[in-house]
């Protein structure tokens, strides 16, 4: 199982029933081909769509249905389709539970950097911006480190997205909480150490009394 795949299996598992769900482009995207059967929850896509399902089938793809970063998909029965305000409508007013995005960075008290490298070409800030300040809870799911360069740090050095939003952080190698004193450790992964976690994060680390192991359905 490649990291991508661990952090998109153990991200769906945030999920509860009845929840309005949007998944930021890239990784988080792979979520939603991890969500069980029996859960019933209604993914909403920036670009229009509530009620999106996962990856389109092969030999059953739409070029009309994508998903914001572009991709087909699927739509469950009784989904709607709209146009980007109302889309930003339902963001900016509070009917969005949980976002699950994406980020370069994120530092110790929650503040996201997802949108910009300087003096490289990426695909912006999307509707990040409005989602973090929206959804009523924020997760990022991310790989722990870009080619071994920690990404949870003391303090983002590349622009940020939004301050202090971040409540939850989920990586190949653990599940980290943001709380007021910094990042906790609340769940790691079995195939590594609280020494190699600790060693690949550019912050401070609390280990939570109850740590856990970090389970991959």
């Amino acid at each position: 199982m490649n990291p991508k795949e661990i952090i998109a299996r153990r991200a769906a598992q945030e999920l509860n029933y009845g929840d309005v769900v949007n998944l930021g482009i890239g990784l988080p995207t792979m979520i939603s081909d991890y969500i069980t059967d029996d859960l019933e929850v209604t993914l909403q896509s920036e670009n229009g769509i509530l009620g999106m399902g996962g990856a389109a089938p092969k030999g059953r793809k739409d070029k009309d249905v994508i998903n914001a970063g572009g991709q087909n998909v699927s739509v469950k029965s009784g989904a709607s389709f709209f146009d980007s305000s109302t889309s930003f409508g339902i963001i900016r007013g509070g009917h969005v539970d949980i976002t699950i995005l994406g980020a370069l960075q994120v530092d110790k008290e929650g503040t996201l950097a997802s949108h910009i490298v300087p003096g490289k070409m990426v695909s912006g800030m999307g509707g990040a911006m409005d989602l973090v300040v929206g959804a009523k809870k924020v997760i990022i799911a991310m790989t722990h480190t870009a080619k071994g360069t920690p990404k949870l740090l003391d303090k983002v050095t590349l622009p940020p997205t939004a301050v202090k939003k971040v409540r939850r952080i989920i990586t190949e190698l653990a599940v980290i909480d943001v709380e007021e004193d910094g990042f906790k450790l609340v769940e790691i992964s079995p195939e590594t150490t609280i020494e190699e976690v600790k060693k690949l994060t550019g912050a401070y680390l609390k280990i939570d009394s109850h740590l856990k192991i970090m389970k991959v359905l």
